[in-house]
């Protein structure tokens, strides 16, 4: 058989598994199960993921986009079939943009003050039947009454960019649309990352990478179903770099800026969007204009809010044992040979060394390179336990292509999903596992790529060729 009569085999393979892909996805959003039980099933949907990534290696190359784009669209489709399913972030983002549309500033109230009782309707704080008959689902007020809202008695923590967000979705709804809003405005910003992903590595890589994005399970469960805003800075995020990757740095520093006012992990992206750029006024011009955003985002809430515009962040650390290794599953791959107490200090040393050498190697044409690094070092040192997290990584994964990173986000699945069973040892083990999968998948692409060149630092030029 000629390779010309073998290529249209590989996309007709390919369409199979994706529309497998698709019905499983659906399958597992309209299912009952959870904990456990949602990630056995959500654990099949990678290993199909898997499968349809392999097999569009095989692809012709024209057409790789058509089939990317259309895998996207049915697989982000499969996040809008139910509601809510594995978080209830979603419903305190609805909160605060019924909030924010009242003209009250969301920092100011919990979602149970009864200040805001008129803005307490039926859909967020149930009857006292529904919360009788489901009661382990919904969060206990002090009066007796429930809420889908978690955490009701603490302040908001999201970013302002965060917060002008859940007030567009809540302004372009139609009344009584629910959860379906934020799901719909998710779906066409995790739309809009396969867009610029294919956009960027068109030009400078690979557009069959776009599919780790746009065809990952991930991103109709954390991104479309749960509605979570990581996909806004994701989205902010990637524009950010393909501009910084074309020397914009004064839109691609201010859009970083805007991307950690959304979620504050871009912060993690800075180092690496000035990786191997030498000149001080560049570093300068992009730190500035991040910073600059963030404080221009932020200053309409200071100045409109009576307290604190950062909410119960730091009570939320704390929660989490971000401040106290002990207390929680955090740190838990540098608490299997370092003491408790040295956990966190440790983990903002090695942060700090990836981000200096992932900056000192870098290559300013491929800030997503060791933005990658960083990001995925400081997951692995901080082991957090919310699977949505890992949305930027993915993203991250697919600019650079590195598949082996991929474990990281499977280690949070496991965390966020099975943690509450396993506790801490096997939130361990997951992690543990990512990081053998990522030194094995580094080990294996350097045996197998041609030797390093030297990294061309922003505004170098080639050397002359030689004659012999």
């Amino acid at each position: 058989m000629t390779r010309a009569r073998r290529m249209p085999l590989a996309t007709v393979v390919t369409v199979l598994v994706l529309s497998l892909l698709t019905a499983w996805l659906t399958l597992l959003a309209r299912a009952g199960a959870l904990g456990t039980g949602f990630l056995s099933w959500y654990a099949g949907a990678w290993a199909v993921f898997a499968v349809a990534v392999v097999a569009l290696r095989r692809v012709p190359r024209r057409q790789v986009v058509p089939l990317v784009c259309a895998g996207a669209l049915m697989v982000t489709a499969t996040g809008l079939v139910a509601a809510p399913r594995t978080s209830t972030d979603s419903y305190r983002y609805a909160w605060d943009g019924r909030v924010q549309a009242a003209g009250i500033s969301p920092y100011d109230h919990a979602p149970a003050d009864r200040a805001l009782a008129g803005l307490q309707d039926t859909w967020l704080f149930p009857s006292a039947r529904t919360c009788r008959e489901k009661g382990g689902e919904l969060a206990p007020l002090a009066d007796g009454r429930c809420t889908r809202i978690n955490r009701p008695a603490v302040h908001t923590i999201y970013p302002p960019v965060a917060e002008g967000w859940f007030l567009l979705v809540h302004a372009l709804s139609p009344q009584e649309s629910r959860h379906k809003g934020l799901q719909t405005g998710s779906a066409l910003l995790a739309l809009g990352v396969t867009g610029l992903l294919l956009g960027v590595l068109r030009r400078r890589g690979d557009p069959r990478q776009a599919a780790l994005w746009a065809w990952c399970p991930a991103v109709p469960v954390e991104a479309v179903n749960n509605a979570h805003v990581d996909v806004l800075a994701v989205l902010l995020s990637v524009g950010a770099l393909a501009l910084l990757a074309r020397r914009r740095h004064v839109m691609g520093g201010a859009l970083l800026g805007l991307a950690i006012a959304a979620k504050l992990l871009p912060a993690l992206l800075v180092p690496g969007a000035v990786s191997g750029v030498r000149r001080p006024r560049t570093l300068v011009t992009v730190t500035l204009a991040a910073a600059a955003a963030v404080a221009l985002t932020y200053l309409p809430y200071v100045l409109t809010s009576q307290g604190s515009v950062f909410g119960y962040l730091g009570g939320y650390a704390q929660e989490e044992g971000y401040d106290d290794a002990s207390a929680g599953s955090r740190f838990a791959l540098l608490r299997l040979v370092l003491p408790d107490t040295w956990a966190l200090p440790a983990a903002v040393v090695g942060v700090i060394a990836a981000s200096v050498a992932a900056w000192w190697r870098g290559d300013p044409r491929r800030p997503w390179h060791a933005s990658l690094l960083i990001t995925g070092t400081a997951f692995l040192l901080l082991t957090p336990g919310y699977s949505w997290y890992a949305l930027l990584l993915i993203a991250l994964v697919a600019l650079d292509g590195r598949w082996e990173w991929l474990g990281v986000a499977v280690a949070g699945a496991v965390a966020y999903l099975a943690g509450p069973v396993t506790g801490t040892p096997g939130v361990t083990a997951a992690y543990a596992a990512a990081a053998v999968v990522v030194i094995a998948g580094g080990w294996a692409r350097r045996a197998t790529s041609a030797p390093p060149t030297e990294p061309r630092q922003e505004g170098a030029t080639p050397a002359p060729a030689r004659g012999r």
